[in-house]
């Protein structure tokens, strides 16, 4: 590659990915509907959807995927304590026992632990979680994983929402 066509190339740190392969990025899409679709029909509610993406994009250090997920869990009804000590679940009393099941394994999803610690967390939270729903919280986990990798990969940026009138 000679200097002009490297200089003629985008600056990576305003390189989108997902805006670069747009057929991968559709079926990063088709995945998503389909991991949420899948959590639906096995009962979980959309709450826990959304606990989910935002402890995945947490662990991750999403700032794009965190600030989407927010505003989806708003719209869904997750309220301000529960949003907020999403990060320390497992000292709050404020969740469910399913859903404190489905975030330790999306926490092991995301991290990969070692096997033992891997294969224990697995073994409790599928107690709790129906075959369906052990399913769908791990594909819910591993389709954040991807979208977050590609959010970071792409420095999508994070601007200030606009406040409202008193706030």
């Amino acid at each position: 590659m000679s200097t002009t066509e490297r200089a003629e190339r985008q600056d990576p740190l305003s390189f989108y990915l997902d805006k670069s392969g747009p057929a991968a990025w559709k079926a990063v899409g088709g995945l998503s509907t389909a991991a949420k679709e899948a959590a639906r029909a096995a009962g979980l509610d959309d709450q826990l959807v959304e606990l989910v993406n935002l402890r995945v994009s947490q662990i991750n250090g999403c700032a794009y995927c965190l600030h989407v997920h927010t505003r989806r869990a708003i719209e869904v009804g997750l309220d301000d304590q529960r949003r907020g000590l999403v990060a320390a679940w497992e000292d709050a009393d404020v969740y469910s026992e399913q859903e404190k099941a489905a975030l330790a394994l999306a926490e092991v999803v995301t991290t990969l632990p070692g096997t033992e610690d891997r294969d224990a967390t697995q073994m409790l939270s599928h107690a709790v979680l129906t075959d369906e729903q052990y399913s769908a919280v791990q594909w819910l986990a591993i389709t954040m994983n991807v979208t977050n990798r590609i959010s970071i990969l792409s420095h999508h940026p994070v601007r200030r929402a606009p406040q409202a009138p008193g706030l």
